[in-house]
C-alpha cells in the first residue's frame, strides 16, 4: 500500500504493455468462450433485485462540457449492447466481451478518459459511468464480482457524492474488465436505459431473493507520503440481511488506495 506513488512511464512502455495485456485477454476469452453470458431478451424478468441511477451530466473542474454531452452518446450506444443480457447459473458476465471495442464505426465519439492521473479525450470516453453503475448494483445482489479495477489516481474532489469513495469499477478495453459470475441457482438479467437526465440500471431475476444488502464504508483515511503527495484510502464492506432485516453476516468487499491529484484539505476561508 505504501509503495503507491506516481510512476512516469514512456509512451513506448505504455503501448507495449497495452498490447500484451490486450492479447492475453483475447486468449482468455477464447479458452473460456463457453462460460461467458451472451443470451439476451427484450422481455424482462419480473423481480427487480436492485435498481440505481446516476446523473448523465456533471460539472467537473476544468472539464469542457462537450465531453459530458458526448459521453451521453457513448452511453446510449453501449446500453444497446448490454440491455437484456441474461447471466445463467454458472455463467460469467464480461463487460468488454459483450460491448466489443468502442470505435467510430459503431458510432462512438470522443469523451473523457482518465489517463495516469489526468484526463484527455478519446473514442468511447465516459463508459466508466456504465461499469460503475453495474458494479454498484451487483454489490447489492447475490451475484459475485470476480474481476474489478479501480483507478490508481483520485482525480476530482468529491462533489455531491452519494456513494463511498472507490465504489465504482474503471474500465479500459479490453484488459481492465468488469466480470460478474452467477453462482446462484437462478438466472439474472440486466436492464439498462437512459432518460433525459439519468442513466438507469436494474438487476432482475425470476424469483424473489430472500436476502438484501447494505454497502457501507467501514474506514476512510488520508496519508501524506514521503514523496510529497497524499494517498486516499478506504475499506468497503456490506451487510447481508434476511427477509426480516436481521444481519446474517457482515463481509469485506474491497480496499481502495489512490494518489490524490488535488489538495485534500480545505484552505483558510473555505467551509
Amino acid at each position: 500500500m505504501n509503495s503507491i506513488k506516481p510512476k512516469p512511464r514512456s509512451r513506448l512502455r505504455i503501448a507495449v504493455g497495452s498490447l500484451v495485456y490486450t492479447l492475453l485477454r483475447y486468449l482468455k476469452w477464447c479458452i473460456n468462450s463457453g462460460s461467458y453470458a451472451k443470451s439476451r431478451s427484450s422481455e424482462y424478468y419480473p423481480v427487480v433485485v436492485f435498481e440505481h441511477k446516476t446523473p448523465l451530466i456533471r460539472k467537473l473542474k476544468d472539464v469542457e462540457m462537450w465531453l459530458q454531452y458526448n459521453k451521453v452518446t457513448n452511453l446510449q450506444i453501449a446500453v444497446k449492447y448490454l440491455d437484456g443480457i441474461i447471466i445463467q447459473p454458472g455463467e460469467t458476465f464480461s463487460y468488454w466481451k459483450l460491448l466489443g471495442k468502442p470505435t467510430c464505426k459503431k458510432g462512438y465519439v470522443e469523451g473523457m478518459i482518465l489517463h495516469y492521473g489526468k484526463f484527455k479525450s478519446g473514442i468511447g470516453g465516459g463508459l466508466c459511468q456504465l461499469s460503475n453503475l453495474i458494479y454498484w448494483m451487483t454489490l447489492h445482489t447475490p451475484l459475485t464480482v470476480i474481476e474489478r479495477h479501480r483507478h490508481s489516481y483520485d482525480v476530482f474532489p468529491d462533489a455531491d457524492r452519494t456513494q463511498p469513495f472507490g465504489s465504482g469499477a474503471t474500465c479500459f478495453y479490453n484488459y481492465l474488465d468488469l466480470q460478474i459470475k452467477n453462482n446462484t441457482g437462478q438466472p439474472y438479467q440486466l436492464h439498462l436505459y437512459l432518460t433525459d437526465s439519468h442513466l438507469h440500471g436494474e438487476w432482475r431475476t425470476v424469483n424473489e431473493v430472500e436476502t438484501r444488502y447494505e454497502v457501507y464504508e467501514q474506514k476512510h483515511w488520508i496519508t501524506q507520503e514521503i514523496w510529497g503527495g497524499y494517498l486516499r484510502h478506504n475499506i468497503i464492506c456490506r451487510r447481508v440481511l434476511d427477509s426480516n432485516g436481521e444481519i446474517i453476516k457482515d463481509e469485506y468487499v474491497t480496499e481502495n488506495h489512490a494518489i490524490m491529484m488535488y489538495q485534500p484539505f480545505l484552505t483558510e476561508g473555505n467551509n
